[in-house]
């Protein structure tokens, strides 16, 4: 709920500040919450840094390049110039690139069901862009 609510008060109250900073302070303004939930629930006291694999540090890594840096950025400023129907449309398609980025890379299994799920977001997709296809 906090997503479309977020991206549609953004597109019709924009801040005067350069695409780079504001993206910046979203992200700055959700890791903060996000530190201090996992901080209230205790999830730090059993964490232990050595047991995460040089794997999974890369993959963190390039999440937060192209997942958020890049990713996020570009959705901020495409949401100044698309409609956010259009643009939400990440928040859907996203997940379907890192499953099939981490079947061919990570060698995950893609197992039926999560084939379904990628049928069903890329077809919400389709129907949400459906009324700009048809214009076409």
């Amino acid at each position: 709920l906090a997503w479309p609510a977020g991206s549609l008060f953004s597109k019709y109250n924009p801040v005067a500040m350069p695409n780079t900073a504001n993206s910046a302070w979203q992200m700055l303004t959700g890791a903060t919450f996000f530190l201090v939930v996992s901080v209230a629930r205790g999830e730090w006291d059993a964490f232990d840094w050595s047991a995460v694999p040089m794997r999974a540090w890369i993959a963190e890594a390039y999440l937060i390049v192209f997942g958020s840096i890049i990713g996020f950025s570009a959705y901020v400023w495409l949401l100044q110039v698309r409609p956010a129907t259009q643009v939400s449309t990440y928040a859907y398609v996203n997940p379907v690139v890192a499953v099939l980025l981490g079947t061919w890379l990570g060698k995950e299994v893609l197992g039926v069901r999560e084939i379904i799920g990628l049928l069903v977001i890329l077809g919400g997709v389709l129907l949400i862009n459906l009324a700009k296809y048809r214009k076409a």
